[in-house]
Order: structure tokens, then C-alpha cells, then sequence
């Protein structure tokens, strides 16, 4: 009995290895690092495996959503990787820093220009976004995944509410709330330089007050010194005319 059961339970146990080291799980997506803040900036890393024993990954295309487009997004440059920006026209402009921008970037493009990952490793492509959107909760990349031997993987399914996600899920990036900090993104400068200078205001006031309070502490030591030294000269002489008079 005993060895039935832990026969079974080594089954289960093996099972379990096999599902997790699936290839399933090893799928291309995105990760802010820190924060991705609505109506903010962020730095994203576009994480890629490779999924295959005997193909390197030579080849990443990433489509930027349409929705809600991005007006700024550069890539970070990277050794061994050429990178393509493509930019489209909007159909409806967006504002950025109180300009409107009629074109923003469609699509970025890598390719290895040498081994590009090899099998039993990962890249991480990072670009800098913004503005992110304050009306949304996430926005969703759509990514083509090239191996030398010409296999494309298309990792462009959306993952449905209540549903089981798809086999080759579309990269998704999760939006946090906006901060105060974002909020107040471009005034922080004005606002501390107005703190230096009440800094410098009230430091300039207590040195005043310093130095009006020494030279105040000064004069009355110096009339006290005056008023000290005549008692002391009139005791001398009244002494003197008491031993005169003696």
C-alpha cells in the first residue's frame, strides 16, 4: 500500500517537473523596470527566450499599440542587435509638453548581427515609453519572434477575462496608478529652486538677526564697562578725601 502510494506520488511529482519546464512557459514579454506609472515615463524590458534546442532567435518585432499611442519611445542600444524605429501617422493627434504630435512609433525592430540568443538563453530589449496613458490599465504589444532556421513564432494573442491564457500570448504591460510625483513632474524643479531661495532668505535673516543681536550684547557690555569703571573712579576719590580729612 505504502509503496503504491509513493509510487504515485513520485508520478505526480514527475508530471509536475515536465508541465513546468514546458516551453508554454517560456514566452516573450514585458516588464517595467520599477514602475509604470499612468501619464508617466518608464523603462520596459522586453524579455525574450529561446524556446528551441537547435535555432537561435535572430530576429525580434515588436508592434507598439494603436490605441493608445506612445509619441516617445527610444530604444536602448545593444551589442550584437541593428534596431529599426518605425513611426506612423496618427489618425488623431495627441498632445505631449503642449505640442501635438501627428506621428508616433509603430514599431521597433531588432536583428542580430551576429548569434543572436542561442538556444538555452535569454535577451532583454529595454526602451524608454511615454507618455503612458491615464486612461487605461494596460497596454498590450503584439511581438514576432524569428529563429535562423525562418521559424516565426507570432505572439500576438490577447488574453481573454475569465478565460485560460492562449498558447501564444501578446506581451502585456500592467499600468499602476499615477503618483503624486507624477503629478507634479515638471514643477518639481520651480518648486525646489523656490525652497533654496526661502532657504537662503531665512538664512540671510538669522545671520541678521545674529549679528544685530552681537552688536546689541556689544554695546550694552561696553556701557555697563563705562558705568562700572566711574563708580569705581568716585569710590577712589571719596575714599581718598575721607583719609584726608582723618
Amino acid at each position: 500500500m505504502k509503496a503504491s502510494r509513493l509510487a504515485a506520488t513520485g508520478a505526480v511529482a514527475a508530471s509536475a517537473v515536465v508541465v513546468l519546464s514546458s516551453p508554454a512557459f517560456a514566452h516573450v514579454s514585458v516588464q517595467p523596470e520599477g514602475t509604470a506609472a499612468k501619464g508617466g515615463y518608464a523603462v520596459v524590458d522586453f524579455k525574450v527566450p529561446n524556446e528551441r534546442d537547435n535555432a537561435s532567435t535572430t530576429k525580434l518585432e515588436v508592434s507598439f499599440p494603436t490605441d493608445h499611442p506612445l509619441a516617445s519611445a527610444m530604444p536602448e542600444p545593444i551589442d550584437g542587435w541593428d534596431i529599426k524605429v518605425t513611426k506612423a501617422k496618427l489618425a488623431k493627434p495627441i498632445e505631449m509638453h503642449g505640442e501635438k504630435i501627428n506621428e508616433a512609433v509603430s514599431k521597433i525592430t531588432w536583428t542580430a548581427s551576429g548569434d543572436g540568443i542561442k538556444p538555452g538563453f535569454f535577451q532583454k530589449f529595454p526602451v524608454s515609453v511615454g507618455t503612458l496613458p491615464e486612461d487605461a490599465d494596460q497596454l498590450v504589444f503584439k511581438a514576432l519572434q524569428t529563429y535562423d532556421n525562418k521559424e516565426v513564432v507570432r505572439w500576438i494573442e490577447e488574453t481573454k477575462e475569465g478565460e485560460d491564457e492562449p498558447e501564444n500570448p501578446a506581451p502585456v504591460l500592467a499600468l499602476s496608478a499615477a503618483s503624486d510625483s507624477e503629478h507634479s513632474h515638471g514643477s518639481s524643479g520651480t518648486e525646489e529652486a523656490s525652497d533654496d531661495s526661502k532657504d537662503t532668505e531665512n538664512t540671510a535673516a538669522d545671520t541678521s538677526v545674529s549679528a544685530d543681536s552681537s552688536d546689541t550684547t556689544a554695546r550694552v557690555l561696553g556701557v555697563v564697562g563705562i558705568v562700572v569703571g566711574a563708580l569705581g573712579v568716585a569710590y577712589g576719590v571719596l575714599a581718598g578725601r575721607r583719609r584726608t580729612n582723618a
